[in-house]
């Protein structure tokens, strides 16, 4: 595509209406002056030769006898009234038979010449008369000829050529004369043209007029004032046009005003919906942070049980089965049924060795439904404690510890919650992750009155836009959103995982 074609691509309709119109017009215009300049040209210079013709014969056979006489005096004359009848003549040349000059004048008048000039013949032309009857002729230029000569010879000397005569014109008054006209058809010619574009800019006017106000009306629509209307002007095809737009601005606003009843009532349900969605949600949330609360409740109670109950039972034991085997011992000192004293002291070790070995899984038991280091230690501690027990158990893999403020005022709900999930995001870390350093950080912000947990680690990582979440991850959201917390998990395939999340803190 040339670029004219984008120009004209980009034109508005105005531009291009006066183009269509004006341009013919320009075009007829450009040619009429074309054509009368050249024609009047031509026609000054055919007027210029013919005159110049006419002159110059004029002249020849009016100076045959001053140019025989040799009278310059008379030919100077004769070509000065010459050019002072027809000013359009620059010069006059008087030229002998040999074409050598004898005379010529030129206008005083200030003229351009001609390049191109027309030469007549001067050809003798005088009928010789015998004056005396002793044969002797006189002769117009004083020599003496012979009267004896044939008549032939005579008529051979009246048809010489006695000399030239070139004239010269100047085409000066003739362009004066041809421009004159020239300029006033030129002035009619542009009068047409203004008249034309004058015509042209109405009509164009008239016709992009109308179309520019609907425009205008249906931009105003698109802009959302359905109320716009346009007032019809005109007939025809504009006429239809703005009928249209004033029909399509109706329907659109009833379109308009039955789209928001619509949206203003499907809002309505939405916000309903909304509101019991929330209310759900919030009673969702204090449901789970209550059965959270009841099932730390019941795991703190069975660990005081198991402390209490199961461990007081398991000393007992221990005790009885120490005083058997030191009662066995004695039997066996006394070397009464030695082999039966020997089984009994081999039962009871057996014994001790049972409840010692239930005691110590009874405190795992405590510990896992319970930290009672959370209680004693704090959470600072039992975390230290967790990540110490992590670093014993877990083979190539080692746990960093980084705190920073004080957590002695934490309420014990948000304390056991932060414990839990450190404990499920090691725990994640473990079976899932495959890394071989993972770093915790527990941090107290005192500017923000929050409480940060970061867990990261340098393992392989996973997709989280397309990986569906586990159970842990699910359950740390729950504990997280019971406390209106925000969490932050950030993951990629073998670039590690990085889980961020932040507490809210009431200042006392």
């Amino acid at each position: 595509m040339n670029l004219s074609a984008l120009l004209w691509r980009n034109w508005n309709l105005r531009s291009r209406l006066l183009l269509i119109i004006l341009l013919p017009v320009i075009y007829m215009f450009c040619s009429m002056v074309w054509y009368t300049y050249h024609s009047r040209l031509e026609e000054g210079k055919g007027e210029l030769a013919e005159r110049a013709y006419v002159v110059s014969t004029a002249l020849a056979e009016s100076v045959e006898y001053n140019l025989l006489t040799r009278n310059l005096a008379g030919l100077k004359s004769t070509m000065t009234d010459v050019m002072l009848s027809d000013r359009s003549i620059y010069r006059i040349d008087v030229l002998d038979a040999d074409r050598t000059h004898v005379l010529h004048v030129i206008s005083s008048e200030k003229a351009l010449s001609t390049e191109r000039f027309v030469e007549v013949p001067v050809r003798r032309q005088l009928v010789w008369v015998n004056l005396l009857n002793d044969a002797q002729n006189v002769r117009a230029d004083g020599l003496a000829l012979d009267a004896g000569k044939a008549d032939g010879k005579n008529a051979a000397k009246n048809a010489s050529v006695l000399g030239y005569v070139r004239v010269t014109m100047t085409a000066t008054r003739m362009l004066a004369r041809h421009s004159q006209r020239f300029m006033f058809e030129l002035a009619i010619s542009a009068l047409a043209l203004f008249v034309s574009a004058v015509l042209a800019v109405y009509l164009s006017l008239s016709l992009t007029h109308p179309l520019q106000m609907a425009i205008e009306t249906l931009r105003e629509i698109r802009e959302g004032d359905y109320s716009s209307t346009l007032e019809v002007t005109t007939g025809g095809e504009i006429g239809d046009l703005q009928t249209s737009i004033n029909a399509m601005s109706v329907s659109l606003q009833q379109a308009k005003q039955d789209l928001e009843n619509k949206v203003q009532e499907r809002t309505q349900d939405l916000m309903a919906s909304r509101n019991e969605a929330l209310k759900a949600n919030a009673e969702k949330r204090k449901l789970i942070q209550k059965v959270h609360s009841i099932v730390e409740d019941e795991r703190k109670s069975i660990a005081i049980e198991i402390h209490d109950e199961l461990n007081a039972s398991l000393i007992a034991a221990r005790l009885e089965a120490q005083r058997i085997q030191h009662l066995a011992a004695q039997i066996e000192t006394s070397e009464v049924n030695g082999e039966a004293a020997g089984e009994i002291q081999e039962r009871a070790k057996a014994i001790t060795k049972m409840t010692l070995d239930l005691y110590a899984n009874g405190r795992n038991l405590v510990r896992r439904l319970r930290p009672e280091v959370l209680d004693m230690l704090g959470l600072q501690g039992a975390v230290e404690d967790m990540l110490r027990h992590y670093n014993s158990n877990a083979q190539g893999c080692q746990f960093h510890f980084d705190s920073e403020g004080d957590f002695s005022g934490l309420d014990s709900g948000l304390a056991i919650s932060v414990y839990r999930i450190i404990q499920e995001a090691l725990s994640n870390v473990m079976k899932h992750a495959q890394a071989t350093q993972v770093e915790v950080a527990l941090t107290m912000l005192e500017a923000q009155h929050s409480l940060q947990i970061e867990v990261s680690d340098n393992g392989q990582g996973f997709d989280i836009h397309h990986s569906s979440a586990g159970i842990g991850i699910t359950g740390m959201r729950e504990r997280v959103a019971a406390f209106h917390g925000e969490i932050d998990l950030q993951s990629s395939a073998e670039e590690g995982t990085q889980l961020i999340i932040r507490f809210p803190v009431a200042t006392t």
